[in-house]
């Protein structure tokens, strides 16, 4: 078997991802520029792909480049820069790795409203410049944890795991799902909510743990952020399209919304052309308490890197092995198996 893997994630030899594939597997790795592979000859002629990151995009005309292939693995939870129909109406099944990195993006996203909540990096910020922001009064945002509304959307297993967690901090938990079967609230005592107008108009504090398809692509617009209370915090560990990133920067602009914590953009790297990037790039200080961007960084942890490595392959070796598909995504359009 040949697996083409794109961008891999090892630092130094690829150990963990020989030792998943075991024998008999010849497994070639190569670097994208710029969303694509330099050659378009490294895609023909390969059983697989295992693209391991999002950045690496794999669109109609890429996929019809895969003559041989068999199976599509994304690396990570989100594969919303695959075109699953394309890749199913040619027989070839897409999978992903949703079991990896799951505490991680948990954390991060209870870390980012942390830092929001309490002000943790506007008083560091402030502190930095002068004792005149010794008085820790000077900040109108941070609040008392308990009593927090807070608004998931998605709660799958990254949303269930941060809801434990803003829990464990004593706040009122709510959430919008509509793909989860009816009752599902009772297990845990968390408020569900019908609508995401709903769950918007009482949510302090919302974060964003959905998938990013045509349902929810810019589904937090100008108009969903108006629905949110003066004053709440957006967190997004998520996917950028998930979010208008233009819409947050006039809430912030207007005051209506009060704070924003972004791992995940639209544009990756960021945009620093855009104004309310380079606001922030250059310390304005009335961002200081109201904006957080980290560099898509949630899932990282040495351990979930590894993990990563580990499971990606595992199970696109083993569905080549034995037919046995674990986390397809798009089995609504796949067409004759390979």
């Amino acid at each position: 078997m040949k697996i083409l893997v794109i961008d891999p994630l090892y630092d130094t030899v690829p150990d963990v991802e020989e030792s998943a594939a075991g024998p008999g597997v010849e497994l070639v790795f190569r670097r994208s520029v710029q969303g694509t592979l330099p050659d378009p000859g490294d895609y023909a002629g390969v059983d697989a792909v295992l693209n391991c990151r999002s950045a690496h995009r794999l669109p109609a005309e890429i996929i019809a480049q895969l003559d041989c292939c068999r199976c599509i693995a994304q690396g990570g939870v989100g594969y919303g820069h695959v075109d699953l129909k394309a890749a199913g109406e040619r027989g070839i099944p897409v999978i992903n790795t949703p079991d990896y990195g799951t505490t991680e993006v948990a954390d991060h996203a209870v870390g980012l409203s942390l830092a929001l909540l309490r002000g943790i990096q506007a008083y560091d910020r402030r502190l930095r410049r002068s004792n005149d922001s010794w008085d820790a009064r000077l900040l109108k945002t941070v609040k008392r944890l308990g009593g927090v509304r807070v608004g998931l959307v998605g709660l799958g297993r990254i949303g269930t795991a941060a809801a434990r967690r803003f829990e464990a901090f004593g706040m009122k938990v709510g959430y919008f799902d509509p793909h989860l079967p009816v009752g599902h609230q009772l297990s845990f005592g968390w408020e569900r909510f019908d609508t995401l107008d709903a769950l918007l108009a009482r949510s302090d504090l919302l974060s964003i743990h959905c998938l990013l398809n045509e349902e929810t692509r810019r589904m937090i617009d100008a108009r969903a952020l108006a629905l949110l209370p003066e004053g709440a915090v957006l967190v997004n560990t998520a996917r950028g399209g998930i979010v208008d990133f233009a819409a947050v920067s006039d809430a912030l602009r207007s005051g209506h919304l009060g704070a924003a914590g972004l791992d995940v953009f639209e544009e990756e790297p960021l945009d620093r052309a855009d104004p309310l990037i380079k606001a922030w790039a250059a310390g304005e200080e009335w961002l200081d308490e109201r904006l957080i961007l980290t560099p898509h960084s949630a899932f990282y942890s040495t351990a979930s890197i590894l993990d990563i490595r580990r499971l990606s392959m595992t199970y696109l070796v083993d569905y080549l092995r034995s037919g046995r598909l674990r986390t397809c995504v798009n089995p609504q359009y796949l067409v004759n198996p390979r």
